[in-house]
């Protein structure tokens, strides 16, 4: 395969290094904006060449699109326009929206809106690494509004890393990834700034930081270029999602204002059934 990659940053890059380490891909070709990326890219070598994304359209067998969600809102659509035989796929972590956008598009066949749930709190082609989708979740969506052929491409991409595959509907994705993705980068965030606000002695918060603190916290230094556009394709997700997360604090707020611990000790004790979806 061919695959042409636009956006190389921690995804693109990820699955660039992957698909080319494992042989699914004989060649990568990196389509990016900002042109210090592509020379990262190359210096990493991530990738094998670098074109325009009209010269590398009719080139591909596979197009992966790999920018924040925002800018997919125009992209794909300009994609889609272009293709003949070419799989188009997203690995964006919103569906509605987009998919709302193309519904009607003549070439929507030829797409496959996927989501590999992996990922790190980096962004950029420095921050690509390999194996990061090993044995990971994809989620594939609305699977029959794609044709046979684009469906088998993207899936045997997936296969080859390997990864899980797992198919839902676009309302569901949104509504699932709000809960085990969304929720937790704004409770980083917010963590984040509820330190910095309270501790002005930032070497302290370094030298008492523990490993508790540091995993909690490291969703706060993702990029808000991607960040900020995710919220605001799944704002009612993340809005209903937010308020039932503001309640939970709310009851340990009162039970703490009660001094009610055995109370509290329950509450503890009712988490802990995480433990049964978590290993």
């Amino acid at each position: 395969m061919v695959v042409t990659i636009v956006g190389i940053g921690l995804i693109g890059g990820s699955l660039a290094i992957t698909l080319k380490e494992n042989g699914f891909a004989k060649k990568i070709i990196g389509v990016d904006i900002n042109p210090d990326n592509i020379d990262k890219a190359y210096r990493r070598r991530l990738i094998d060449e670098d074109y325009s994304l009209e010269k590398a359209i009719p080139l591909s067998d596979i197009i992966i699109v790999s920018t924040p969600v925002n800018v997919m809102m125009d992209l794909i659509p300009k994609i889609l326009d272009q293709v003949e035989h070419q799989a188009v796929m997203d690995v964006g972590s919103t569906k509605c929206k987009l998919l709302e956008k193309i519904k009607n598009h003549p070439n929507r066949k030829n797409f496959v809106p996927t989501h590999p749930m992996a990922g790190t709190e980096y962004s950029g082609p420095e921050a690509a690494i390999p194996n990061l989708f090993d044995h990971k979740c994809t989620v594939i969506c609305d699977k029959e509004n794609s044709s046979k052929e684009a469906l088998e491409k993207v899936e045997q991409l997936y296969q080859s890393i390997p990864m899980d595959i797992v198919e839902l509907d676009a309302h569901s994705h949104d509504i699932h990834t709000a809960y085990v993705s969304h929720i937790s980068h704004i409770s980083s965030f917010a963590l984040a700034l509820t330190v910095l606000a309270k501790e002005k002695d930032e070497n302290r918060i370094f030298e008492l930081a523990s490993g508790g603190f540091g995993s909690t916290v490291r969703l706060a230094k993702s990029s808000p270029d991607m960040w900020v556009p995710i919220f605001k394709q799944n704002r009612d997700n993340v809005l209903d999602v937010l308020d039932e997360h503001i309640n939970q604090l709310a009851r340990f707020r009162s039970l703490l204002i009660k001094q009610d611990y055995e109370a509290f000790y329950q509450l503890i004790q009712e988490s802990n059934e995480i433990k049964r979806i978590i290993k």
